[in-house]
């Protein structure tokens, strides 16, 4: 009985289990027979659309901390804006029908945004101008680029091709139907008809903005659900639009976002940087640091920003919901709400970092004016040095095209001005003239060698080699090119051949490559191939933007386009405010454009920064000398980061790169020259150290130091045929007598006593600069060039040359332990860390780098010896003052005007900062001091703020500093 009821109950049991598998598998088969019959109705890449509930992980952008200077003044804040966002939510049968879809959708929402004034994303690494695209990096920040591109974690992993692609070949690479298929070629007829892809092309303006969405959005890999923000901080009008429209477009929504923003943005970019998305080799290394960084993300991407990322970042918060399967949210299941960053208080103090700015650009001003001259050119006489160069008006006007103030593209635009277009006319004809020279001389039967060229001949010879052979496509192979042969030197060092021999022999040795121009190349012969390179010489040169600018400078030498016409054309494209009345009077002949310009120069309507002419940069660093904290770190020219921050505007990054005032480059910690006079000191403290020099000796000097080859000279004898005589070590530094010096170094490499060893003399002196800091980078938290201590000739090395090269961050960390008498700090730019409620988490401050040993005596001399010099010093004179320092003069060559620096500090008898200067081609040291002068007057409060700030050109110091 019981085995009954067993068998019973186990053919109930199983009875029930058949008939609910049997129930599953019919629904599943169902199921699957459906799936199965519409993938072969429309695909296999057919997306189910029945409704469905789908996990979605969203993480929650933090807000960035704020940056504030040391007296709590805002430096970069948040704002809330509106952004247009795009997520991959659609359901599409195949990757063509989802691209075609794409693309369709934001093309419209670009013109919605476009024509309320806004703008889309553009931080692609591609521009479009004068008819062409063109990368806006260069170097491995380019192939960095290239291999996100790609798809490449690192450079190493690029293809050949892909390395040498340039602009035009990557977009067609993500135009075509390799990746997003925008390009009209990329589908079939039967596709062009299925997807309703439009009859016209899109223009290569239209696929870059479609490139530039594209590719912000292939950074998070299209995963679904997860927004995208293609356009930022869009108007109320664009948001309404929008939401009105939102139904036809798939994915598209607006978002509340966090905008950073810069106030003072030039004065301090140089310092913050700037925040945007990072590249592949930056994430990886963020990942180290934090696992939750993405590639979508916003980053810190230079300055502050960078270094202090993980601070200022804060944690992300996140989001667990249900979506159905078109991102419809169905339920939240949990969320975890982000923490803001902290924020970063610096030491720098804002209205000093302004303050110091304005002065060097008011004084590099000043110095323009005075060299400006009404002529055509500028001729050295044979004897004459750097510190008389003159600029003729003639440079001033080219140097308004050259850098770009004016856009000569525009001439030939269809909105271009009667102006505009007559100067294209003119252009034109000058460069089809031009061009038949250039190729007359290339097939000429008798070419001229190079050295018997015109001045303008020469300079278009020299850039068809180096830019248009040499360039990216690489005609003229560097690599194939034998640099010791014959002809080789002929062509670059005596030139004694012409072009067309150089290139003919060139040929001939297989150091050309024309196989990227002529498929049929293997088969020519030199002839013909000569004929292929004069073919591409021809096309490139009506093409180059480069060339066309070099050529500007010749049309405006020749009048035929005039100064008047120059400085007309500020006013059409809007560089100067409109002026009725001066227009007339340039028209008319009552103002001359010499006297317009240097009118609007003197006024900084027009700044050394536009010109960028010598001198238009230059750097100051001011310290605490006793804690080694930086109060101003100023980089003349600034840029405006808010342009580069969040998205960047590729276009506005890209003429920063071209920009010959180089604005991206700190002028304070990149910037390197030889230190000049300013050396002095440290091959004092290292003559009395090592007991060459007595504290009281008096040496004899005669002016002209003929135990060294070369029997260098003093700049008395230079100037005056004259000597300083005996003098002692204060007295040398006070009239920076160079023989001194040579008797230093001489002594400390041996000199009269076991014979003279420039090694012997170099290794002391690095040692002594080595203990004031000068063989490292200054401490700084942003980016620097590492010093270099002088390797070669001991006995010009003690007086700055040599191969000395430093920063003027470095020069201020040595003037500092000068000032405090022995530390030597890593300086620092941070303050402190605080909390969103403004808790303080961390105090920083200045680590100590060394601490100085030497005599007292010592360091009294060298300190009494930079106060005789400011003493001497007419800039600091009826200063209610006591200073100390020393000014410098490095020389570049006969052809450009002299570095020149200051470094000091005040007040003599207790110092409260340290400054270094230097002006790249300052002409003097003197316009140094005048800077330096200036500031000690605008931070101890000697003169009235609008005495000193008047955003005009200072008055150039008529001083000659002897150093």
């Amino acid at each position: 009985m019981f085995k009954d009821l067993r068998d019973s109950f186990f053919n109930f049991i199983t009875s029930r289990i058949f008939v609910l598998m049997l129930v599953f598998l019919v629904f599943f088969g169902v199921l699957l027979g459906r799936v199965f019959l519409l993938q072969i109705i429309y695909g296999e890449d057919y997306a189910e659309t029945f409704t469905m509930k789908i996990k979605k992980e969203i993480n929650i952008a933090s807000t960035r901390g704020k940056i504030y200077d040391r007296n709590g003044e805002i430096l970069a804040d948040n704002v809330l804006s509106y952004s247009v966002t795009i997520e991959d939510n659609g359901n599409y049968r195949n990757s063509r029908e989802k691209n075609a879809a794409l693309n369709k959708t934001i093309a419209r929402v670009i013109k919605i945004v476009e024509s309320h004034g806004d703008d889309m994303i553009s931080d692609f690494g591609i521009i479009y101008e004068d008819g062409e695209y063109a990368f806006t990096q260069s170097g491995n920040s380019l192939l960095r680029f290239k291999a996100d591109v790609y798809g490449c974690r690192t450079i190493d992993e690029l293809e050949p091709r892909e390395r040498l692609a340039d602009a035009n070949e990557v977009m067609d690479y993500l135009c075509g139907n390799q990746r997003y298929y925008i390009s009209r070629d990329s589908y079939t007829a039967e596709q062009k008809e299925a997807y309703n892809i439009p009859e016209t092309d899109y223009t290569p303006e239209e696929k870059l903005k479609l490139v530039n969405v594209r590719y912000a959005m292939s950074l998070n890999g299209y995963k679904r659900y997860v927004a995208t923000t293609i356009a930022s901080d869009v108007s109320d009008r664009t948001v309404a639009e929008i939401l009105e429209n939102q139904s036809d477009l798939q994915g598209i929504d607006i978002a509340q976002s966090s905008l950073r923003i810069y106030s003072d943005a030039e004065y301090f970019a140089s310092l913050i940087g700037y925040i945007g998305k990072p590249s592949q080799q930056e994430l990886d290394s963020l990942k180290q640091k934090n696992e939750s960084y993405e590639l979508n993300d916003i980053v810190g991407k230079a300055g502050i920003e960078q270094y202090m990322e993980t601070e200022l970042q804060g944690e992300k918060g996140n989001r667990t919901i249900y979506v159905d399967s078109v991102g419809n949210v169905l339920e939240v299941e949990k969320e975890i709400q982000p923490e803001p960053g902290k924020d970063v208080y610096l030491t720098i103090d804002k209205n000093l970092q302004k303050a110091v700015y304005d002065i060097l650009e008011q004084r590099l001003a000043g110095v323009l004016v005075s060299k400006i001259r009404n002529m055509k050119q500028y001729v050295p006489s044979p004897n004459s040095s750097a510190a008389h160069i003159l600029i003729p008006i003639y440079d001033v006007y080219y140097a308004l095209i050259d850098n770009h103030v004016i856009n000569a593209a525009h001439f030939k635009e269809e909105d271009a001005t009667e102006l505009e277009r007559s100067i294209q006319n003119r252009f034109e004809q000058r460069l089809e003239k031009t061009i038949e020279q250039i190729m007359a001389e290339l097939q000429s039967e008798q070419p001229k060698a190079y050295q018997n060229l015109t001045i303008d001949m020469k300079n278009f010879m020299s850039y068809i080699v180096a830019d248009v052979l040499m360039g990216n496509n690489q005609i003229l192979m560097k690599s194939a090119i034998n640099t010791q042969d014959a002809t080789y030197i002929a062509w670059t060092k005596e030139e004694v051949i012409s072009l067309k021999e150089y290139l003919e022999y060139a040929i001939s040795m297989n150091w050309v490559d024309v196989s990227g121009l002529n498929k049929e190349s293997s088969y020519l012969n030199a002839e013909e191939i000569y004929a292929v390179v004069l073919d591409y010489i021809s096309t490139e040169l009506r093409n180059d933007v480069d060339f066309h600018n070099m050529l500007y400078k010749y049309i405006i030498l020749d009048d035929i386009v005039t100064g008047k016409e120059i400085c007309l054309l500020l006013y059409e494209q809007g560089i100067l405010e409109y002026d009725e009345e001066t227009i007339q009077k340039l028209k008319n002949g009552t103002l001359s454009a010499y006297h317009f310009m240097i009118n609007k120069i003197s006024n900084l309507e027009i700044t050394p920064a536009q010109l960028a002419l010598e001198p238009c940069s230059a750097g100051c660093v001011i310290t605490d000398p006793h804690t080694g904290d930086v109060l101003a770190c100023v980089s003349y020219p600034g840029y405006d980061n808010n342009r580069l921050t969040n998205t960047m505007d590729s276009a506005y990054y890209a003429a920063l790169n071209k920009d010959q005032s180089k604005p991206l480059y700190s002028r304070a910690t990149q910037e390197q020259t030889a230190p000049g006079s300013t050396f002095k000191p440290i091959s004092a403290v290292a003559g009395l150290e090592e007991g060459v020099l007595g504290i009281n000796e008096l040496i004899k000097t005669t002016g002209v130091f003929r135990e060294a080859y070369g029997s260098p000279t003093c700049w008395i004898y230079n100037e005056y045929h004259g000597s300083h005589g005996s003098i002692n070590v204060v007295d040398a530094i006070r009239v920076s007598c160079n023989y001194y010096f040579y008797e230093t170094a001489f002594r400390l490499g041996g000199g009269r006593s076991v014979g003279y060893s420039s090694d012997r003399a170099l290794s002391i002196l690095a040692k002594y600069a080595s203990e004031f800091g000068l063989n490292t980078k200054s401490g700084l938290e942003i980016p620097e060039n590492s010093p270099r201590l002088s390797d070669a000739d001991g006995i010009r090395s003690a007086i700055g040359q040599g191969t000395n090269l430093f920063s003027v961050s470095q020069i201020a960390r040595y003037m500092s332990a000068v000032a405090n008498k022995g530390t030597v700090y890593n300086l620092t730019l941070l303050d402190k860390l605080k909390d969103s409620d403004g808790n303080t988490i961390e105090d920083y401050s200045a680590s100590v780098y060394n601490n100085i040993d030497i005599l007292n005596t010592t360091w009294n001399s060298i300190q009494e010896g930079l106060h005789q010099v400011a003493l001497n010093t007419s800039a600091f004179k009826g200063m209610e003052l006591t200073i100390a320092g020393k000014t410098g003069t490095a020389q570049q060559s006969k052809k450009h005007p002299n570095h020149a620096l200051f470094t000091g500090y005040a007040p003599y008898e207790n110092p409260e900062i340290a400054v270094a200067i230097r002006i790249a081609n300052g002409y003097t040291s003197a316009n140094a001091a005048a800077m330096a002068a200036d500031i000690f007057k605008y931070y101890f409060g000697l003169a009235e703020e609008e005495e000193l700030l008047t955003g005009t050109a200072s008055t150039a110091t008529t001083a000659v500093i002897h150093d």
